[in-house]
């Protein structure tokens, strides 16, 4: 299952790379979200794709959700449209994800487009938080995650979900709109007992950014709103009273690859692009304030399908924890 926005030509790309997903019989269905460009009518007329078209920008996970309620098969995946699967990627996700039925979803080898001797992600890690990001980014691929390992949850990226899983707990938190929600889904899926395997033989390469843009204030705002939001709703009280302080941490470590020039500040350069940041992400807590009481209600919704412990949940974030440097 692919989400498009006005990326014709990424989208015919990631589509024929789940063309030549030969060894796993499949459905493409692709999620328009109000593009101009042709999108949706190359996808029907080369591709035979099943497309699901909104007249409007409906978000990453207002489209999954409905993409999700079509899928008839056993597991759901999804591919960004500005990723390119390589050969054999559905199955190995399926191969992984049979292995055990408290096995929910399933992680994929992301490389960086551009240079895919460098790891975009393999699974994911936290920060205590809230803050998430791809466990090896931008490490040089040598091997070191060459083995099949249980990660704590895939980048939406490419993964592969049991769709009996996503009927028990739920799709994607439609509040978050885009970036943080694959987490929301797989913390809230690990709360509920479910697993997460990475496989190296799913490999896909991924443009990074080519969404929003790396420089966007817009997906400042979100990451830092969706942050909060996952905290809030999911996060033990034992580690969520001590979310300032973790916050202050990454934020002086932040200043301090700013002052260097390295990290995503380089991508606001000068006191002009810090003072766009500073903006964004007091935007993206205000806005994540107005819904601070929805998540609040949510998250005492949880106990419906909450397996682990308060004290279980802390300790699997802090296993799969970023370094302060890596989050930085």
């Amino acid at each position: 299952m692919v989400v498009n926005w006005n990326r014709k030509e990424l989208l015919r790309a990631c589509l024929e790379s789940l063309a030549r997903q030969g060894e796993v019989e499949h459905e493409s269905i692709v999620v328009d979200n109000g593009s101009a460009d042709g999108s949706a009518e190359m996808a029907e007329t080369e591709f035979g794709a099943r497309v699901i078209r909104n007249r409007e920008n409906r978000g990453f996970c207002a489209a999954n959700n409905q993409g999700i309620a079509v899928a008839q098969g056993e597991f759901v995946a999804l591919l960004n449209n500005d990723a390119e699967a390589g050969a054999g990627w559905l199955a190995a996700l399926e191969r992984v994800c049979s292995g055990a039925p408290d096995i929910g979803m399933a992680a994929s080898k992301v490389l960086v487009w551009e240079n895919p001797s460098r790891i975009d992600k393999a699974g994911h890690l936290i920060f205590p938080d809230g803050q998430n990001r791809g466990r090896g980014s931008g490490a040089a691929d040598r091997g070191q995650y060459d083995q099949v390992e249980e990660v704590l949850w895939p980048d939406g990226c490419a993964a592969l979900y049991r769709k009996a899983m996503l009927d028990e707990i739920g799709g994607f938190d439609e509040d978050f709109f885009a970036y943080g929600d694959d987490a929301e889904l797989g913390l809230r899926a690990r709360i509920a007992g479910w697993r997460c395997v990475y496989t190296p033989q799913a490999v896909v390469r991924h443009h990074r950014g080519s969404t929003l843009g790396k420089d966007s204030v817009r997906r400042l705002e979100l990451i830092e709103r969706n942050r909060l939001l996952l905290a809030w709703k999911l996060f033990p009280w034992s580690l969520l009273l001590f979310n300032p302080l973790f916050f202050a941490a990454r934020l002086m470590a932040g200043a301090l690859a700013a002052w260097r020039g390295v990290g995503d500040t380089a991508y606001f350069p000068g006191l002009a692009g810090k003072w766009r940041m500073a903006r964004a992400l007091a935007s993206g807590q205000w806005q994540a304030l107005r819904l601070a009481p929805r998540m609040i209600r949510k998250r005492a919704q949880m106990r419906r399908i909450r397996r682990l412990t308060p004290a279980q949940v802390r300790r699997l974030i802090w296993n799969n924890r970023l370094r302060l440097r890596d989050a930085a």
